[in-house]
């Protein structure tokens, strides 16, 4: 019945489940409430046995000679067969190789200098001074050697005594 319809309908793409249905159902009157499901059943069994293809929401009928057509998406690539003669060997393991335990020690190079006695890169850090927060009021008393931290405080004229004569 499903292949009499698609080919009596001869639509260019293919016919999709409705149009069958309403053919059947025209061709052969009333129907049984189940045909729905029953036509379901029948097309999906058929496109997974080769004898319709489902394309675009629509079946037809298998044609041997036609090319296979492509879906959604980028192609797969073509598989080329692997040479006979090619020997592929042993899979290299992965991580660093371990080292040859007969091999020479590596000779050790001499430190290059650069002439002018400073040592090469980034000076270190000094050392901080120990005592943190909780110092000793030794420790707060004194004067910074250096600048302090932060935006230093704005210079004020020193108060100068001013004597009235009357």
């Amino acid at each position: 019945m499903i292949l009499s319809a698609i080919e009596d309908l001869n639509e260019q793409n293919g016919s999709n489940k409705t149009s069958i249905s309403k053919y059947i159902e025209s061709k052969y009157g009333h129907l049984p409430a189940g045909h729905t499901t029953l036509l379901t059943h029948h097309l999906n069994r058929m496109k997974e046995s080769g004898e319709l293809v489902f394309w675009k929401n629509n079946y037809t009928i298998h044609d041997p000679n036609a090319p296979p057509r492509r879906g959604r998406g980028r192609p797969p690539k073509a598989k080329d067969p692997l040479a006979t003669d090619m020997d592929l060997g042993a899979a290299r393991p992965r991580g660093r190789p371990p080292k040859d335990p007969n091999a020479p020690p590596t000779p050790v190079r001499p430190k290059i200098t650069t002439g002018s006695g400073k040592p090469r890169g980034r000076p270190r850090k000094m050392a901080r001074p120990s005592g943190g927060m909780t110092g000793t009021s030794t420790t707060m008393t004194m004067a910074p050697t250096g600048r302090g931290r932060g935006r230093p405080p704005k210079v004020k004229a020193p108060l100068t005594e001013m004597s009235f004569e009357q």
